[in-house]
């Protein structure tokens, strides 16, 4: 069977003998190109109902849906029982005229004239998710058929998007792309939250994070960064947690801490702008409020460690906590929700105190107490989304910083090289893509935010 790619140009206008040529395939999102038009698209049966002597099956062909329409004295007595016996999420090669509708979804419905089924889903085997409600651990057993409705798949699209506009916005600014490996000797910030493998008899872990090698890769181009990838064997249940996610990481030679905090919010503000711009219609379907992300444009607030816990430790007397903030502390799930929703857009948290924070980390020269480190919290409660530093230059401070965590110093020799060879200021970060699209997305949890989610009691299907 010859498989006929869908178009989605510009439709050329109808000539006389292209009315009795082989309809255009196309895809329902490019429906508007071909109104008063004939069309075939490649679909699956999303839903359907009957009124008397009119049938109304709507497709789905995952760039959007389309309301078909068919009188029985209008199509082919085969064509009205075929459509008549279809059942939920069989495929099929649907042929029709677009005439525009401003109550359907799209603005455009299709007039049916013909329907190949490709294959029929049984009635005995029906497709197990229905329009009724679901569990949520049911929906997770099938995240394979889940991932077609309407909302899922409308996430997925927003997730592409955040992942293009995310490596456009550093493509289109001189930073070269560089792979760090998924299999390591070492750990970036300790063993106990890495999966450790078998690597030919000798010990290795799957990657935490790119970052101590996309280091070097940014001491020989500049700016760099990585996109890949990331498992965390963190034992939590939390909402914002996955064991297995995708994280982009930048990295530049010759910045500080100023530098990048300017870089992220450039970075955020791009990614959000981006989904505004090309995903509206899928931002609509999930129900997020756009009013919401239009803000997400720079400057971004800062606060210091040291007034974010006065700010918390202030809402704990007002009751607005439960918990009082113990100063020295990193930051918890309900301190960042709580600073987070106190502002529009993104808040940027700086200088925390070095020995909460990891060895890499740069001390300020002005007070080595604190760690010339920022961690971006979302606003609306979402918390930490991005996270990065100021990297150690000094080769003596490295090495002493690597022997005081209790690290294989002998794992982590090539890294000190870098502080041998041209040492010079750099810094970098780390956006996880999950918990950007749970925010932007508007999600109650990071789940839904993956094709396919790994945490803890879950890696099936």
């Amino acid at each position: 069977m010859q498989v006929l790619m869908p178009e989605e140009t510009t439709a050329p206008a109808a000539s006389t003998a292209e009315t009795t040529a082989t309809p255009p395939v196309t895809t329902i999102a490019a429906l508007s190109q071909f109104e008063g038009r004939t069309v075939t698209l490649h679909a699956w049966l999303y839903n359907s109902r009957e009124s008397g002597k009119l049938l109304f099956p709507i497709f789905r062909d995952g760039t959007g849906i389309v309301q078909g329409v068919a009188h029985v004295k209008s199509v082919p007595a085969r064509v009205f029982e075929d459509l008549k016996g279809l059942t939920q999420e069989s495929s099929v090669i649907v042929t029709g005229k677009v005439r525009a509708d401003k109550r359907a979804p799209g603005g455009y419905e299709l007039d049916v004239e013909d329907v190949q089924i490709v294959q029929r889903v049984s009635e005995s085997d029906p497709y197990p998710i229905t329009l009724k409600e679901h569990g949520v651990d049911f929906l997770m057993e099938h995240r394979h058929l889940w991932v077609r409705s309407p909302r899922q798949s409308a996430i997925l699209r927003i997730r592409a998007e955040i992942m293009r506009a995310a490596a456009e916005f550093f493509d289109g600014n001189g930073f070269i792309r560089t792979d760090p490996p998924i299999l390591t000797p070492a750990a970036c910030e300790g063993t106990s939250t890495l999966f450790p493998v078998d690597y030919f008899g000798d010990p290795a872990f799957l990657t935490q994070s790119g970052q101590l090698y996309i280091e070097s890769t940014a001491l020989a181009l500049g700016k760099v960064y990585s996109f890949g990838p990331t498992f965390r064997a963190e034992k939590s249940k939390t909402r914002r947690h996955l064991t297995e996610f995708w994280m982009i990481e930048p990295e530049v030679a010759y910045c500080d801490l100023d530098g990048l905090m300017e870089l992220a919010e450039g970075h955020l503000s791009h990614i959000v702008q981006s989904v505004l711009k090309n995903r509206a219609p899928e931002l609509e379907v999930i129900g997020r409020d756009k009013s919401k992300l239009e803000t997400i444009k720079p400057p971004f607030p800062r606060l210091r460690y040291d007034e974010a816990a006065a700010l918390l430790n202030e809402a704990h007397k007002k009751g607005e906590l439960e918990q009082p903030f113990e100063f020295g502390n990193d930051f918890g799930s309900p301190d960042e929700t709580w600073l987070s929703s106190q502002f529009d857009r993104p808040v940027m948290v700086h200088r925390y105190p070095a020995e909460v924070k990891a060895f890499y980390m740069e001390p300020d020269a002005k007070d080595p107490r604190w760690a010339l480190c920022v961690d971006v919290l979302a606003p609306e409660g979402y918390g930490e989304i991005i996270g990065g530093s100021q990297r150690v230059a000094s080769y003596e401070l490295l090495k002493s910083r690597i022997e005081a965590h209790n690290l294989p110093i002998d794992a982590f020799q090539w890294y000190l090289d870098l502080r041998r060879y041209g040492s010079v200021p750099h810094a970098g970060y780390g956006m996880g893509i999950e918990r950007a699209v749970a925010w932007i997305c508007g999600l109650d949890h990071v789940r839904e935010t993956i094709p396919f989610a790994r945490t803890l009691h879950r890696i099936y299907p």
